[in-house]
């Protein structure tokens, strides 16, 4: 059934329709729409693409100042050992067992899928050093890094970012303490140590695990899986994943020591802080990962055996 509009009376006599704005008020609501849609636009463009490379040059400063005063205070005797060592413990307690009951099944998934596919093209002998490599390469340094960002680096974050709000930062910087100095130096290093630490741990239980696996439950040969690893594994492979470590881990820290003395907005701020640190961290880890294995075998191409 159609609605006919009614017209109504104005104190002057005029008729004006029901239900229909006049034409300046139209031309109003559509400058209206546009302005805020060119607003948001705008304010998209500043919130994102320029936060984002605001974030990461503020992250390089920090990064770039903190390595200073971490040799500095090393070679001036000013490091700050107690604080150092607290960290690490720290760390080390939050992220050790789950790194290794993640690296069990990386290495065992690791196992499987390459016997499949040395089965498949009749190489079977080839399995060990095919996941041996594999997790010592990539598995290792990539699952270490990524528990560290997840367990370290959000409580890293956390930390940091519940100082800010409750404004001791800024009573640090008042009394002419250097926040880099006594909060991100430490950890910084404390972050390495343990990055390190945790490859070496996930290199071990990770190729354990896979040759356990390959030798009692696929019925591979335990000499071929450890002979065709050491046929095929260099130390350069050694070299490239503590390297590895040590980037990954001072990526973590400057991450999380960013995120957390950028805090603002309370509590809820902190949470922010805390997931923007875990996310940023691991991709930003994926990125370096690529770049550090692409130029690596740029430089160090294999001719052979």
């Amino acid at each position: 059934m159609a609605i006919i509009d009614q017209p109504s009376v104005t104190g002057s006599g005029d008729t004006v329709p029901r239900g229909r704005g006049t034409e300046p008020e139209d031309r109003a609501q559509t400058r209206s729409a546009v302005g805020e849609i060119t607003g948001w636009m705008r304010g998209y463009v500043r919130r994102h693409p320029v936060a984002s490379l605001d974030t990461v040059g503020g992250q390089c400063v920090l990064g770039l100042r903190a390595i200073q005063y971490l040799f500095m205070d090393i070679v001036r005797l000013r490091f700050p050992f107690v604080e150092f060592i607290r960290q690490s413990a720290f760390m080390a307690s939050a992220s050790a067992m789950p790194t290794v009951f993640v690296a069990v099944p990386i290495g065992m998934t690791l196992s499987i899928q390459f016997a499949l596919l040395a089965g498949q093209v009749g190489a079977t002998s080839m399995a060990g050093a095919a996941s041996g490599l594999a997790v010592i390469r990539q598995g290792a340094p990539m699952v270490a890094a990524l528990l560290m960002a997840s367990a370290a680096g959000s409580a890293i974050c956390a930390d940091l970012g519940s100082r800010k709000i409750r404004d001791e930062i800024d009573a640090m910087e008042v009394m002419g303490l250097s926040v880099i100095q006594r909060l991100v130096v430490p950890r910084l290093a404390a972050a390495i140590l343990v990055g390190v630490s945790l490859t070496g741990v996930v290199c071990f239980v990770g190729f354990f695990s896979g040759y356990l696996f390959n030798t009692f439950v696929q019925g591979g040969t335990p000499g071929t899986f450890v002979s065709t690893f050491a046929s095929f594994a260099t130390v350069g492979d050694f070299y490239l994943t503590m390297l590895k470590a040590v980037i990954f881990g001072a990526i973590v820290a400057i991450v999380a020591c960013h995120k957390g003395l950028n805090t603002r907005g309370g509590p809820a701020g902190v949470a922010n802080s805390v997931n923007a640190t875990v996310v940023a961290s691991i991709i930003l880890l994926m990125v370096v990962n690529v770049a550090l294995t692409q130029l690596y075998v740029l430089l160090f191409p294999r001719t052979g055996f």
